[in-house]
């Protein structure tokens, strides 16, 4: 009868889900203090739930273990079960960084277990740019009027996560601009819309909030996009590394081949810094490129003129 009086009074005791289940100074209390924090909580949802997949396995393996009993030994033993996933392992010793430094913030321990080792040396490209051919491929097999198609042009032609698309709708155009708040980095990018884009969102019979919606009439989360797209790009016989996020990538590249400046680029990607825009570029068309700075350099220091045979 307390409880139940305590639970109809107008100031009701607040419950810590857990903590009777959680000891003081173990993993699970760090992890606990780590997702309660600020800083955790100034993450974007899908950085969050992308930390949280992560900390959450390391968790259910050592949450019962002291924060202070972890050692370089350890970690390095952990990096060395994953060796045969190199991704996974840095992953890993990342999250174990951020977990180890705030528990040396909030003087949980005085060292850091993961100072000195390593990430594992990772030789790709990331996720597949895109080439001019699997485009016409994609194109081919999917008119304009297609929900697939709608979904390749959106991509395309705006340059953003598949986290974004999934959201964009008519309410996000405006005088021919589409302008978008992104999830992961809170900055709010003004796109003018491309003539191809327009032409195809005008085909497009939308009664929902967003122009993208599953065969049931619901907006699709990021992760279930995603598959859909993947399912669509095997419709049309493209190759596995085919992904909706490829298609971010041939958008910066078609930027970079346009002479787009990498500032001009980041206007419509929304990338924080130049080391990424280099990242997401770095397929543009490296010859044409190279012709066309040349042919740059040769107007600006050439002492010969145009008859003059050398």
């Amino acid at each position: 009868m307390a409880a139940h009086a305590a639970a109809m009074s107008d100031a009701p005791a607040s419950i810590d889900v857990g903590v009777g289940r959680t000891v003081a100074g173990s993993i699970n209390a760090l992890v606990v203090a780590y997702f309660g924090s600020a800083q955790f909580k100034s993450l974007s949802p899908t950085t969050q739930a992308t930390y949280r997949g992560v900390i959450e396995n390391f968790r259910s393996i050592h949450g019962d273990k002291r924060v202070l009993k972890l050692q370089s030994k350890h970690v390095a033993r952990m990096m060395a079960d994953k060796a045969g996933t190199p991704a996974a392992a840095n992953n890993l010793l990342r999250m174990l960084r951020m977990l180890m430094r705030y528990a040396i913030a909030h003087n949980w321990r005085r060292d850091d277990p993961t100072a000195g080792q390593r990430a594992f040396r990772i030789r790709t490209g990331g996720f597949h740019t895109w080439s001019e051919a699997e485009i016409a491929q994609f194109e081919a097999h999917h008119a304009i009027g297609s929900r697939a198609r709608l979904a390749l042009a959106l991509l395309l032609y705006t340059a953003q996560r598949r986290g974004d698309v999934v959201r964009m709708g008519r309410q996000h155009l405006r005088d021919g601009v589409l302008s978008i708040r992104q999830q992961k980095t809170g900055s709010i990018v003004e796109i003018p819309l491309h003539s191809e884009l327009r032409a195809i969102l005008n085909t497009a019979k939308s009664e929902h909030l967003t122009f993208l919606v599953t065969s049931s009439g619901k907006s699709f989360t990021p992760a279930g996009f995603g598959n859909w797209f993947r399912e669509r790009c095997d419709e049309a016989k493209l190759p596995p590394g085919c992904s909706a996020h490829g298609l971010r990538k041939a958008a910066s590249r078609r930027l970079a081949e346009a002479g787009c400046t990498a500032h001009e680029i980041m206007a419509i990607t929304g990338h924080q810094t130049l080391k990424e825009v280099t990242r997401y570029t770095v397929a543009a068309d490296r010859a044409g490129l190279a012709r066309k700075a040349v042919a740059k350099l040769k107007v600006r220091t050439s002492s010969v003129k145009p008859n003059e045979k050398v």
